[in-house]
């Protein structure tokens, strides 16, 4: 190569999949190797139910754990402006996930190398995304966005973990608040359909009375198997040691020699009964 010119990487050289164009970054300038980004336009068959808007969905393969959903949304808001980012661990046909119902339950961090779907606001970002495997290798983190790696990235993650009592307090009170109005909704529907028949004719009869049944709620199942689960620890228990066995075989002897001095004695009773009648 030339002195004073620029070799660009091409997706064949950095071994791109096919119909993937390879987008070179780095961590930091001082990274001397890059890592590449596989991208390609999303496209889905005619007649596939989708989340994401055609021609306006860049899809991102290769993403590495250091780069988030912000970094990927200054790397490609120079292309064009970017709607929105989804980072997922994989692709798949319910790609866009829901907005997260709770800030304290139910919460899936997704770790290693993931995939990411970019919706920009018009159809020209996805080819002006693709050009920037002409570019040299971006860098993620700057001065300005620094992204935070080593003992910084989990400093950061613990502090992020520890829960505001004011908050959880706020989010569990709104979530009884919110069952307890479903279930006088249900109540009140079962109250106002009882014994009115349906459309076959059909009369949906419940049990009430003074001993209604079981509530089927998870705290009633759990209390169901602790139940069954104290009973099979007492059976498998009782001979699970060496003193149990011999005690547990001196009894069955003892009672099998029982049995037999009660049946010599019922044969013997039986041959004294006998007696001789030819006439």
């Amino acid at each position: 190569m030339a002195a004073g010119k620029r070799e660009h990487v091409t997706s064949a050289d950095a071994g791109a999949p096919a119909g993937y164009t390879a987008i070179p970054v780095k961590l930091s300038e001082k990274q001397q190797s890059p890592h590449y980004l596989y991208v390609k336009e999303h496209k889905v068959r005619e007649g596939t139910d989708t989340t994401y808007p055609p021609n306006r969905t860049l899809f991102v393969l290769n993403i590495p754990p250091y780069c988030t959903k912000a970094c990927l949304f200054r790397l490609f808001s120079c292309c064009s402006s970017v709607q929105y980012v989804n980072v997922c661990e994989k692709p798949g046909p319910r790609e866009k996930p829901e907005a997260p119902k709770s800030k304290f339950f139910n919460l899936k961090t997704v770790l290693g190398f993931r995939v990411a779907y970019v919706v920009f606001k018009n159809p020209a970002g996805v080819q002006a995304a693709k050009s920037l495997s002409l570019q040299g290798p971006h860098v993620i983190s700057s001065e300005s966005h620094p992204v935070k790696t080593g003992i910084h990235k989990w400093i950061a993650r613990y502090a992020a973990s520890v829960v505001d009592p004011a908050e959880l307090k706020a989010e569990v009170d709104a979530f009884m608040q919110t069952y307890d109005k479903k279930i006088a909704e249900e109540e009140a529907k079962a109250k106002k359909e009882e014994g009115i028949p349906d459309e076959e004719g059909w009369v949906k009869v419940t049990r009430k009375g003074r001993r209604p049944g079981l509530p089927r709620t998870e705290a009633a199942s759990l209390r169901v198997l602790e139940r069954e689960k104290r009973k099979r620890a007492r059976k498998e228990l009782l001979n699970f040691y060496a003193w149990q066995h011999r005690e547990t075989k001196r009894e069955n002897i003892a009672q099998l020699r029982k049995k037999f001095e009660e049946d010599k004695q019922r044969i013997a009773l039986m041959r004294a009964q006998r007696k001789f009648r030819p006439y």
